[in-house]
């Protein structure tokens, strides 16, 4: 039980420390503005520095590929439009439990506007429970539980293709439509993966997006609270004090901070949050992850969107991005949606609530499971009794 009293007297410290972060936030903000500011009238310079020495640069910098001071205002989608969005949950393995295995519920949502159709809100459930699919990520060194949420990421993006699919067959009524999911579409923790379990998740989402282009539906990773500091790193370009961004030979023995770092451990939306109005986005940039190089004609770009309650990072694969048409398409239908949400696209917020696991749906699960073992035959079914005594306290 958590002792209020003694919580309450560690406040006023969190308090003062969150204040003068704000103030060291602020005073990082000026700089990066006014490095911002700078670089404007040397963009293309910069950018040749990037690619002459990008092998040379330790850290991400992703490339701007419109004018730093681009500020566009995006317009409400047209009212007949549609949006598909998945999202998912799990419920992970555990020893203490009646069997090892466990559960993947994959939201779906379609939502049309302007139509007069009923729309689509469900999950797909899939119990996993085989050995050679609980254990297959172990001769990698990876554990079930890691693997099990990598898993869910290629389900939800085959769950999404597959309503693309859908879309394709009856053009939804010819109404613009746009595929949302939550969170980035750079898969980090792909570039951390022994090359034989990278097959196993990047090809199927790489194919579930071909699905989406040959539909000609937009795809976008709406980053909410994003931490990312790409975009801010180009600025360190023009804060270089050497005459070529060299770092591995002017910086090399700077191990704890770089002479660059002058406005670090500041973040994209901080800046962007001071320089956009509600309604406005940013200039687009390509992202330089290293996974990228295995995304073919799928990789992202991104721009910073104003959407009134935050500043949002909005990432989109390649073949959006560089059509004008799509990509405006798919930036009026993404905003609308957070209009429509209050402040966070309705349609994933829809998607989660269809994928989210809940603790009566647990028990429930597992009391199928326990009734089904129990009808073929097994004996001795439950808990183990350490989980049957956290369940069931004597105080």
């Amino acid at each position: 039980m958590l002792d209020l009293m003694k919580l309450a007297q560690q406040m006023q410290g969190i308090s003062n420390h969150l204040r003068n972060e704000a103030e060291a936030a602020g005073r990082r903000v000026s700089i990066a503005t006014k490095l911002m500011s700078q670089a404007q009238t040397r963009q293309t310079e910069l950018v040749e520095q990037l690619e002459a020495f990008r092998d040379r640069i330790p850290f991400a910098i992703a490339q701007p590929i419109e004018p730093l001071n681009t500020r566009i205002d995006i317009q409400t989608a047209p009212e007949a439009h549609t949006v598909l969005a998945t999202d998912g949950s799990q419920i992970s393995p555990s020893h203490h439990e009646i069997a090892y295995c466990y559960l993947l519920n994959i939201g779906r949502v379609v939502l049309h506007y302007g139509q007069s159709r009923y729309p689509l809100l469900d999950s797909l459930p899939e119990v996993v429970y085989r050995p050679e699919d609980l254990h297959v990520s172990r001769q990698w060194g990876i554990r079930t539980e890691e693997w099990m949420g990598h898993r869910r990421t290629v389900s939800e993006a085959v769950a999404l293709s597959e309503l693309a699919i859908s879309a394709h067959g009856d053009r939804f009524g010819t109404a613009p439509t746009l595929a949302l999911t939550d969170g980035s579409l750079i898969y980090w923790f792909l570039e951390d993966l022994p090359g034989n379990a990278r097959d196993r998740i990047l090809p199927p989402i790489l194919s579930a997006w071909d699905q989406l282009q040959a539909a000609s539906i937009p795809l976008i990773g709406y980053v909410s609270a994003s931490r990312s500091g790409e975009a801010l790193n180009f600025l360190r370009l023009q804060s270089c004090p050497f005459e070529t961004p060299d770092c591995l030979t002017h910086c090399a023995a700077e191990r704890d901070r770089l002479p660059c770092q002058v406005f670090d451990p500041l973040r994209d939306v901080a800046l962007w949050a001071t320089d956009l109005t509600p309604g406005q986005r940013g200039p687009l940039y390509r992202s330089s992850a290293n996974i990228l190089e295995s995304y073919g004609d799928h990789r992202v770009y991104f721009c910073y969107v104003h959407v009134g309650a935050e500043v949002a990072r909005v990432e989109m694969p390649e073949w959006v991005a560089l059509d004008d048409t799509l990509r405006n398409a798919a930036l009026e239908m993404m905003i609308t949606q957070v209009q429509k949400g209050y402040g966070y696209p309705v349609a994933l917020a829809e998607a989660h609530n269809q994928a989210v696991v809940r603790g009566g749906d647990r028990t429930r699960f597992f009391a199928l499971l326990e009734r089904e073992m129990i009808r073929v035959g097994l004996q001795n079914v439950g808990t183990s009794y350490k989980e049957a005594r956290k369940r069931g306290s004597i105080a």
